[in-house]
């Protein structure tokens, strides 16, 4: 079951909140709902690239293993035509 939570908008917000709900034929509510939803989405995904680029930090600390981009590139290209190709080599260790 759904738990209320009241928020304040700026006047104008709202006019165009309920200007967008009419035109779509939908309610504030859902408007307000799909939007917190779309955020809390990027939040949480923004916060899943944080964490995956700094464990990606810590595994170059540890290995010292880096990986120039081009090689990088022309491997996956390689796959991606069929060809197996063996894995690039780290240019720093």
């Amino acid at each position: 079951m759904s738990e209320t939570t009241t928020i304040r908008l700026p006047p104008k917000l709202r006019a165009r909140l309920r200007s967008i709900a009419k035109e779509t034929d939908r309610s504030v509510h859902s408007l307000i709902v799909e939007a917190v939803e779309k955020h809390a989405a990027y939040e949480e995904q923004m916060r899943a690239f944080v964490k995956d680029a700094l464990d990606a930090g810590e595994e170059i600390d540890r290995t010292g293993e880096v990986y120039r981009a081009e090689d990088v590139h022309a491997w996956m290209d390689r796959l991606a035509q069929g060809v197996a190709s063996p894995k690039p080599k780290p240019w720093r260790k």
